[in-house]
């Protein structure tokens, strides 16, 4: 049965009506299945092995963009910023330090960012799904690691078309589904995959890279400037020493993904017991660690712009 857990912490968040000040136990987890979560639906925990994962996904993004926080620059004028989805807000505090003088406004369901950030980075509980209410244009709006985050992606991205600068700049970033080199018959992976798969569609939402689709950037609006895949080794077995960093990065934060991603759509939507669920990662991690066996995972990077009329 869920249950409550809190978190101790001094936080400061900011609301659709202004600036609220939170402390204590600010952040009440759901207690389900021994993970902690934000509220009743979202399907990723947000409890501090998640944030550990994320920790480490940031800094595999930081090594596939060869130090860069975006694949898009970001125009050395920008004025305001938005991290939709902040999660830990690795992301927001970096770009705040890189960009002191612009005001960096990060967003998630829960506020469990640190407290230690720039001057000039905020953060706010909110939900993208809903109507947003910001009464200024952000110069560059960043989505990233989202997949299966939302329902109606062609909603949230009307929402952010609407909160751009004349030729602002959208960026969206995500990993696909976690693939081997040589495919491997009746693969506990392809079990895994395709069970995911099933709930998140029961959930009525879709994992993967279809939110990404030209098509639905632009008809919210949007041209679609550029769209890049980088294909991630996950592990050391490339032959390349950056891809070999940034791999060894990425097979942690998968590993550690594979209980993150399935427990709640799997025990909530296809009715797998909790037992069953982890034993199915357990034997999905043995069989990417198979000497031989070369894993890897797709993350798509697209650029769009609101073009001025």
């Amino acid at each position: 049965m869920p249950g409550m857990l809190s978190e101790e912490k001094l936080i400061v968040c900011r609301s659709s009506t202004g600036s609220l000040s939170l402390s204590g136990s600010v952040f009440e987890q759901i207690l389900e299945n021994d993970r902690g979560y934000a509220n009743e639906s979202y399907f990723m925990p947000c409890d501090e092995k998640e944030q550990t994962r994320l920790a480490i996904v940031h800094q595999c993004f930081i090594s596939m963009l060869s130090g860069q926080l975006s694949f898009q620059n970001i125009p050395r004028n920008a004025k305001r910023l938005l991290d939709v989805g902040t999660g830990i807000g690795d992301w927001a505090i970096a770009v705040a330090e890189r960009f002191p003088t612009a005001e960096v406004t990060a967003t998630d369901i829960t506020c469990f960012q640190p407290t230690d950030v720039p001057p000039n980075v905020f953060f706010e509980i909110d939900d993208a799904q809903e109507e947003w209410t910001y009464t200024e244009p952000f110069d560059f709006i960043h989505l990233r690691g989202l997949s299966g985050a939302f329902s109606d992606w062609a909603a949230v991205y009307k929402e952010a078309h609407k909160h751009l600068q004349g030729n602002g700049i959208l960026e969206v970033a995500d990993f696909g589904h976690i693939t081997t080199i040589e495919p491997i018959a009746d693969s506990y992976l392809s079990i895994y995959n395709g069970a995911c798969l099933s709930a998140a569609e029961k959930s009525g939402v879709t994992l993967g890279l279809d939110h990404m689709k030209k098509a639905l950037l632009e008809s919210a609006g949007f041209s679609v400037a550029k769209t890049r895949t980088f294909d991630i080794p996950l592990g050391t077995w490339s032959d390349d020493p950056r891809k070999k960093l940034a791999g060894k990065m990425a097979l942690i934060a998968a590993l550690e993904g594979l209980e993150a991603t399935s427990l709640r759509l799997l025990t909530r939507h296809m009715a797998w017991k909790v037992e069953d669920v982890r034993d199915l990662c357990a034997k999905v991690q043995e069989e990417l660690m198979r000497p031989g066996v070369r894993p890897t995972v797709s993350c798509q990077f697209t650029v769009a712009r609101k073009l001025v009329m």
